[in-house]
């Protein structure tokens, strides 16, 4: 009997590649994790709940993810994926999630609220005017400056809530707003958090006034 992992293999991945979901700077982060498992109590002590990992992170550019893709067994339905691949999609900030059994494709759009049967993945290209659609991004000098890529020299690596929240605060500026209040809790890395805002911004010659200049 074929495998969830026989799925991904023969079935989901072909699509997504023939598709150039992992052509530059397009990628597949494949079985990727968002977190540990909760300590929880058990008994006398505690015991750790199993990992949180998406099957599949459809990355526009690799600080820009647009999509989870959660896959099931061939011999299942792909609806019975949708509920994991909208909690992936909701706790990494998504507007897209699907599920996949390799042959159904179910999509739900977080800007719509639709759920719909597709014969096929969007591609990079397309899904990516969807989400500028749907946060209304004026132009395509705004859109790129959200896509300007993080500092990845400092530090390692950007937890999922920390990339949430610097795309969050870098898409609002560029749509003008101008107060902004982002709440993190001691030790989560709020002076990261601050510093590839600023980097992000500075790097695309972002400033108030809109001038292309720093």
């Amino acid at each position: 009997m074929p495998t969830e992992a026989d799925t991904c293999r023969q079935l989901i991945v072909p699509r997504l590649l023939a598709l150039g979901w992992d052509d530059e700077p397009h990628s597949i982060a494949e079985q990727r994790t968002i977190t540990d498992g909760r300590i929880v109590p058990a008994g006398k002590g505690f015991v750790r709940k199993p990992t949180k990992r998406v099957d599949y992170l459809l990355r526009y550019t690799r600080d820009f993810p647009l999509a989870a893709v959660e896959a099931k067994a061939a011999y299942k339905n792909a609806a019975d994926g949708l509920q994991q691949a909208k909690a992936y999609a909701e706790m990494l900030g998504l507007k897209f999630a699907y599920a996949s059994n390799g042959r159904d494709i179910i999509e739900f759009d977080y800007f719509t609220g639709l759920e719909t049967s597709l014969g096929n993945y969007p591609g990079p290209e397309e899904l990516w005017q969807r989400y500028r659609s749907g946060i209304g991004l004026p132009d395509q000098q705004t859109a790129d400056r959200l896509l300007e890529p993080f500092n990845h020299i400092v530090g390692k690596g950007e937890r999922y809530y920390q990339q949430i929240a610097i795309n969050r605060v870098v898409e609002a500026l560029l749509k003008g707003q101008r107060r902004l209040l982002v709440t993190m809790t001691t030790g989560t890395g709020k002076t990261a958090v601050a510093f590839q805002i600023c980097w992000k911004l500075w790097s695309s010659r972002w400033n108030r006034i809109g001038e292309y200049r720093r």
